[in-house]
């Protein structure tokens, strides 16, 4: 019998199903629901996610509201975001405190 256990990746790709369109959470929100300190390997699961649009990795930015990489290339990350409402300046969020989306 295979082990049932969510892989922490699949656990970071639950998080991200929670989170409406129009917000962003960070790499540190989703350790912190995970109970970890592990902002890295957020990071490296967001870069493997093999459906970057249903499960929505677009929506992780960094902590200080940077826009970060994505696996479709960052034009099109930004671009997801605007669609969904985000506003960005400088390749930052604009307003972080108000569209962060906390676990």
């Amino acid at each position: 019998m295979k082990n049932q256990t969510p892989s922490f990746h699949q656990k970071c790709y639950e998080l991200l199903t929670k989170i409406p369109q129009g917000q962003v959470t960070t790499y540190k929100e989703i350790a912190k629901a995970l109970n970890t300190k592990a902002y890295r390997a957020v990071g490296n699961a967001m870069a493997r996610n093999d459906n970057p649009i249903v499960i929505p990795c677009h929506r992780v930015v960094k902590s200080n509201g940077e826009i970060g990489n994505y696996r479709l290339g960052v034009p099109r990350k930004k671009e997801l975001l605007l669609n969904e409402g985000i506003t960005i300046k400088n390749n930052r969020i604009e307003n972080l405190s108000e569209v962060l989306y906390q676990f």
